[in-house]
């Protein structure tokens, strides 16, 4: 049994995984990789030898990753699409107190449901808040997000 008629599970196999990835980091890196193991896939599909498939598939992924992704990078940029994510989205989300307020801390469910140990932020004058008080996140600090009652 020839190995290299079955070269395009294996294209494929590492297309479909890098595509996955990229659905995770959102960088367009393995976008271009996957991108380019369909180049290859398309070479074995053609009966290209295997050493040929990978120069093809690795000359795509080089042209891929240096013309093509900074390009994708600007614009996705200059649009203003790019999501916050990790701590960054969290500052300015409201959410309420779960748990009462004893000297500045206690704890938050956050508008994404994530519930946290929090404290006042020194930027407001210091009191306990009460269950049910809705709050906005100032600042994370560590495990502690820093909080401020909302406006009514």
């Amino acid at each position: 049994m020839d190995l290299v008629q079955y070269a395009w599970v294996v294209w494929l196999v590492v297309a479909l995984v890098c595509f996955i990835i990229e659905m995770v980091t959102l960088e367009f890196t393995f976008l271009m990789i996957g991108m380019a193991s369909v180049v290859g896939l398309v070479g074995s599909i053609t009966h290209l030898p295997w050493w040929l498939q990978i120069l093809v598939a690795a000359a795509a992924a080089l042209l891929l990753l240096l013309l093509v992704r900074p390009k994708l990078l600007q614009r996705l940029h200059a649009s203003g699409e790019v999501a916050k994510q990790g701590v960054e989205a969290l500052i300015g989300m409201a959410g309420e107190v779960t748990r009462m307020f004893e000297r500045g801390a206690g704890e938050v469910t956050l508008a994404n449901g994530d519930v946290w140990t929090s404290r006042l932020a020194p930027t407001v004058r210091f009191r306990d808040l009460d269950v049910g008080e809705r709050i906005v996140v100032t600042q994370i600090e560590g495990a502690t997000a820093l909080v401020v009652p909302a406006e009514r």
